[in-house]
């Protein structure tokens, strides 16, 4: 039964790959406009770190983009996360919340901070935060001390809550943002693989107090490395863009650093590719959406997966494909894998719980049942644009 199903899917998926290559990644970047133009003028400049008009264009094409007053360009997406975990306001000591189905730098952000992941589970319909799992969670295991949230069992502060856009898929943010109302939560959008996508007609990562991004080789567009802190708080926008630039207090010759910052800012040069890249962000969504509609055509008749679509209210940039299996079965999961491994189609698993990591392992967490359900089911697909 498992090879028929196995042989089903695979047929699927390559019936949808172009003919013309050898091996089908799971993502790569497309240069196909601008990036020479801009990158030689950078270089002509001799303006290549992190002071150039590229910088300043890119953050303003961004913002406009994604509907927020500030972007604030950085070195990568775990930058930008730490960054805005930091101005939000998260303090030594504190717990924040996040998925415990993400890659490894939401947590790692939250550590940078001194503070600690408290891991929630997942919802099946969005993959991102179980709203009203979570609901039920902190009526029972939290209690209000001066206005403020603490959990308790540890008796530590929880300020802060990170929804994640997995996969391009928004969160439902209405329900995120009334819980964080409720208990009085900051919110920082970990929307490193939203850029393209919206819920309800706002960009992802315009909700919160704070947002990342990511810019990384493997995302919708890329400057190399990179990612931005996305707000609409002016205040918080000048303090992260401080906090980027070693703060350093703006003097024509001296070093004056009014703080602890970090060499965070992005150069020149990664946004002279950024800005060409978001000129051809519009092409790379519409070919991503169409390379889902592909993989959903052909998937749907098959017995026993499903492909994940975008739901009511959501307009995903898919930035990765996935499939799920309709039982959870890590042996299927990594049997269909090494299959179309061999086939030269770079598939891969959803990121391993972040609970289950060493360094992780005893941190608070809720049930997570849904979390390790997920994980025994999801399978990523390539998820390039191809012409």
């Amino acid at each position: 039964m498992n090879k028929q199903l196995i042989d089903q899917i695979t047929n699927a998926i390559k019936s949808v790959m172009p003919t013309d290559q050898e091996v089908y990644p799971l993502h790569t970047p497309k240069f196909q406009g601008n990036e020479w133009k801009y990158m030689k003028d950078c270089i002509d400049s001799t303006w290549v770190s992190s002071v150039g008009k590229y910088v300043d264009q890119f953050e303003k094409e961004l913002a406009a983009y994604t509907g927020v007053k500030r972007a604030i360009a950085v070195t990568n997406g775990t930058a930008a996360l730490h960054l805005s975990l930091i101005v939000t306001g998260v303090q030594p000591g504190d717990e924040v919340l996040i998925p415990s189905l993400s890659f490894v730098a939401t947590a790692n952000a939250v550590t940078y901070c001194q503070a600690t992941p408290h891991f929630v589970d997942c919802d099946q319909k969005t993959l991102g935060i179980n709203v009203k799992k979570l609901f039920a969670y902190l009526e029972t295991n939290t209690f209000v001390k001066q206005g403020q949230l603490y959990n308790k069992h540890t008796n530590n502060r929880i300020s802060t809550i990170v929804p994640m856009h997995t996969f391009g898929h928004p969160v439902d943010m209405d329900e995120l943002l009334e819980l964080a109302k409720q208990f009085d939560l900051k919110v920082v959008e970990d929307a490193a693989e939203g850029l393209g996508s919206f819920y309800k007609g706002k960009h992802v990562g315009s909700f919160g107090d704070t947002a990342a991004l990511s810019f990384n080789g493997n995302k919708v567009i890329t400057t190399g490395g990179g990612g931005a802190v996305l707000t609409n708080d002016e205040t918080l926008a000048d303090r992260a863009k401080h906090l980027s630039t070693v703060a350093k207090v703006p003097h024509q010759w001296e070093y004056i650093h009014d703080e602890i910052g970090f060499n965070y800012r992005m150069p020149n040069i990664n946004a002279a590719l950024g800005c060409a890249q978001l000129e051809q962000i519009p092409l790379f969504l519409e070919k991503k959406r169409n390379l889902a509609y592909q993989y959903n055509k052909v998937i749907k008749s098959i017995e026993g997966i499903e492909f994940f679509t975008e739901k009511e209210h959501n307009h995903s940039n898919y930035w990765l494909n996935a499939i799920l299996l309709d039982d959870p079965d890590i042996n299927l999961r990594n049997e269909i894998i090494q299959r179309l491994h061999k086939e030269k189609i770079l598939v891969r698993p959803i990121w391993k719980p972040l609970n289950e990591l060493v360094m992780y392992q005893n941190c608070p967490r809720m049930d997570l049942s849904v979390s390790k359900d997920l994980n025994e089911r999801i399978i990523n697909l390539p998820s390039n644009v191809w012409e």
